[in-house]
C-alpha cells in the first residue's frame, strides 16, 4: 500500500495530488531528515489534502526531534478530518503527544520502537485500536519487532479482538476509508522485574550502542551478560533461552569485528560486517524482549 514522500521544498501539493490520484492510500513526512519543524507554515496545505482526499499523514516522530505535540494537535484541530499516523509511538514527546489524542477519533500511533518500555507506556495511554503495527525496516525486523509488539499486548491483556486491530485491523480500517471505533485506554500499570532480569537489560542496551557505531565490545558488556546467564543455567528456563541468544550474538559479533578488519577499503568492511551486525542486534533485541516482557522469580 504506497504513501507518497514529500519534500516541502519542491512543490509538495502538487506531487501529493498526482501520486494519491494514480492510487497511493497516504502521505509520508519526516521533519528529522528534511529539517523542517511542525509550525512550518507548508504543512497546512499538507494536512487539509488529508482531509481532501481522506487518507492518513505518517510523521516522524522519533528521534532527534523537540517537543512536537503541541504544534501537532494545532495542526490536527484546525484540520478536523486529516488522519495522523505517529511514528516511533511518538517517543520525542511520547507523554505530551498522548495527553492530547488519547482516544481521538483519526490520530494513531505506530510500534516501530526498539525499547519494550516505550511500547508498555504508550499502550497504557491510548486506546488499543489507536495502536498500529510497523517495524521500522530495515532496522527493526521479523520477528524481533513483531513479537515485541505482541508481548507488550499480552502484558497489557488485550483482548483477542484489540490485538487484532493492533497487528492489521486498524490499519486496514484506514485504508478502506473506514475509521475503527475507539475503546478506552487500559492506563498506565507498573511491572516488577528481577533485578538480575534489570542486569541483563541494562548490559544489552550498553551493546546496542557499540554495534550501532560498528564498533568491537570493548567494555565487554557482552560478557557480563553471557556470565549471568551462565550462573543461573539449569534453574530458570527463561535465562536458558536468552543465554543461547547471547551467546550466538557474541560469537556473531567477533566474527563481524574480525571480517571488517580484512577488508581491503571502508566500503568492502560496511559491506561484509554490517549484515553480521545487523543479525546480532536482532538477536540482542530478541533477548530484550524475553527479559523484559517475562520477568518471573529472581531464580
Amino acid at each position: 500500500i504506497p504513501f507518497v514522500r514529500l519534500d516541502l521544498a519542491n512543490r509538495p501539493v502538487e506531487e501529493a495530488r498526482r501520486v494519491l490520484d494514480l492510487g497511493a492510500r497516504g502521505i509520508k513526512l519526516h521533519p528529522r531528515s528534511q529539517s523542517f519543524t511542525i509550525d512550518d507554515c507548508r504543512l497546512e496545505p499538507i494536512f487539509a489534502l488529508s482531509a481532501e482526499y481522506g487518507v492518513p499523514i505518517l510523521i516522524h516522530g522519533g528521534r532527534g526531534l523537540p517537543p512536537i505535540a503541541d504544534d501537532l494537535e494545532r495542526l490536527v484541530s484546525r484540520h478536523e478530518d486529516a488522519q495522523l499516523i505517529i511514528a516511533h509511538a511518538g517517543v520525542a514527546d511520547l507523554e505530551r503527544l498522548t495527553k492530547h489524542f488519547s482516544e481521538r477519533p483519526g490520530v494513531y500511533f505506530d510500534t516501530s520502537v526498539f525499547n519494550f518500555y516505550d511500547l508498555l507506556d504508550l499502550y497504557g495511554r491510548v486506546a488499543p485500536e489507536q495502536i498500529v503495527y510497523a517495524s521500522d525496516y530495515p532496522y527493526g525486523q521479523q520477528p524481533g519487532s513483531l513479537y515485541g509488539t505482541l508481548q507488550a499486548c499480552a502484558k497489557m491483556d488485550f483482548t483477542p479482538a484489540q490485538i487484532h486491530s493492533v497487528i492489521g485491523g486498524t490499519a486496514q480500517s484506514i485504508t478502506n476509508g473506514q475509521p475503527p471505533t475507539l475503546s478506552s485506554p487500559p492506563g498506565i500499570r507498573s511491572f516488577e522485574q528481577p533485578v538480575t532480569l534489570l542486569r541483563l537489560h541494562h548490559y544489552l542496551a550498553m551493546a546496542t550502542p557499540m554495534l550501532w557505531n560498528r564498533l568491537p565490545d570493548t567494555i565487554g558488556v557482552m560478557g557480563l551478560a553471557i556470565n549471568i546467564c551462565q550462573s543461573r543455567r539449569g534453574r530458570n528456563p527463561l535465562i536458558e533461552e536468552v543465554y543461547e541468544y547471547l551467546k550466538c550474538a557474541d560469537d556473531l559479533w567477533s566474527l563481524a569485528v574480525e571480517t571488517e578488519s580484512k577488508a581491503e577499503s571502508k566500503e568492502a568492511a560496511f559491506a561484509t560486517g554490517f549484515p553480521i551486525r545487523r543479525t546480532v542486534m536482532q538477536l540482542l533485541h530478541m533477548a530484550d524482549i524475553e527479559i523484559l516482557s517475562q520477568g518471573g522469580d529472581e531464580d
